[in-house]
């Protein structure tokens, strides 16, 4: 996702493969069950994924962790309804979370098109980790959309010190979302706020 590496798609390749001994060793681990499941998100294997994030909370009801990636996948996988309750309870199971928590809850409320409470999340994800850029893009897609053109500017100038190579084609490609409408309305969101 951050194209730090040679071969993004082997480093994919490699997590799966190691994440997947794993939990051949332990059956039983929440946590590499919801980790496999991101995995297979970024995949584009929904339906391995989904099921994998639903072991991970199975297995551990009252871990926020198991929660963010199972809503996240959920997200991604183009259920955000579905999302948003998960990522509450993840939020509520960790009240000092980290940023991506934030993160994960916007990117669903944005979905959808809960625009102010996205706001309220994306905000959230900054407070706690100024750099997130992904929180940036969030914030600047949905400001966009909502016609709040100068905050969109200044966030897409946030994005943009933050990583000043940063390309909208680059997002897109390693974005994990299965409905391509929501990447294409993030794009031209992002487009219109001036990032390119």
């Amino acid at each position: 996702m951050f194209g730090t590496t040679k071969s993004p798609q082997e480093s994919l390749e490699k997590a799966i493969e190691l994440t997947q001994k794993a939990i051949a060793q332990d059956d039983g681990d929440p946590y590499g069950h919801a980790t496999l499941g991101w995995l297979y998100c970024l995949k584009r294997e929904y339906d391995k994924a989904i099921a994998e994030g639903k072991r991970g909370v199975a297995l551990n009801p009252s871990g926020a962790v198991v929660h963010v990636h199972y809503g996240n996948t959920l997200t991604s996988a183009g259920q955000p309804e579905e999302a948003i309750p998960v990522l509450r309870k993840a939020i509520r199971l960790n009240p000092f979370c980290p940023s991506w928590y934030y993160l994960s809850f916007g990117v669903a409320l944005f979905d959808t098109e809960r625009f102010e409470e996205a706001v309220s999340a994306f905000q959230k994800a900054i407070q706690r980790a100024p750099d997130n850029i992904f929180a940036h893009i969030g914030l600047t897609g949905t400001y966009s959309l909502m016609g709040r053109e100068e905050e969109a500017r200044a966030e897409a100038a946030e994005v943009l010190r933050i990583n000043p190579k940063f390309s909208v084609d680059f997002w897109a490609k390693v974005s994990a979302f299965k409905d391509q409408s929501h990447t294409d309305k993030i794009i031209n969101a992002l487009r219109k706020a001036g990032l390119k």
